[in-house]
């Protein structure tokens, strides 16, 4: 199967901006999250709109926590955090979509696929900006989590062209970046980058 590139919302573009990339940088990525925690549905419905409006694939977007936009706007999948329904109840809910899980442990990865995600998103494997102050999980858990998970496992935090090789030889299914391609001097060249270096 081949590797998987996620592009993420950051939360600190504009969702209009982020729309814009998003549009751009298509071609050298898998899927597309929508992800603004402090965005009501109404806009969250909006941008996702948007982005299909512009050309993108319903089977590239995805969008973070919200099961009803994700359904209202025909995306491909949701993400689901700590606080979101559990898979269970997602996948009763929208049998369709495909369910991705955000985790930080083998354990997690474990119940996750218990509760029927279908691929997990692990992190955060190296050091991030938007996770300050926190240790990074690193490479070797990873590679623990990968090895005990059912699922996929799509790494995310602080992936770069130097390091998403890296991630890929510890038997991920892909990787997920934020702030990579978001605050990229140039996002199609980081995303093509990164793109290039998940499947060298």
């Amino acid at each position: 199967m081949q590797a998987e590139i996620h592009l993420i919302s950051d939360g600190k573009l504009q969702l209009r901006h982020f729309v814009e990339l998003a549009v751009t940088v298509q071609t050298w990525v898998d899927y597309i999250h929508l992800r603004d925690k402090q965005c009501p549905a109404c806009e969250l419905l909006a941008a996702a709109q948007q982005l299909l409006a512009a050309g993108m694939p319903a089977t590239k977007l995805i969008i973070n926590d919200r099961t009803d936009v994700a359904l209202a706007a025909g995306a491909a999948g949701v993400q689901l955090a700590w606080h979101s329904l559990s898979p269970v109840t997602a996948r009763r809910i929208a049998p369709q979509l495909r369910l991705g899980r955000s985790v930080h442990s083998p354990e997690e990865a474990a119940n996750a696929s218990e509760q029927g995600a279908d691929y997990c998103l692990f992190g955060h494997v190296f050091p991030s900006d938007s996770k300050l102050g926190l240790p990074a999980r690193g490479l070797e858990l990873l590679a623990e989590t990968v090895k005990t998970s059912s699922i996929p496992v799509i790494a995310i935090g602080g992936i770069s062209p130097a390091n998403a090789a890296q991630i890929i030889r510890k038997g991920a299914a892909g990787v997920a970046v934020m702030s990579g391609i978001c605050g990229a001097d140039d996002p199609y060249e980081a995303a093509k980058a990164i793109h290039k270096a998940v499947h060298s």
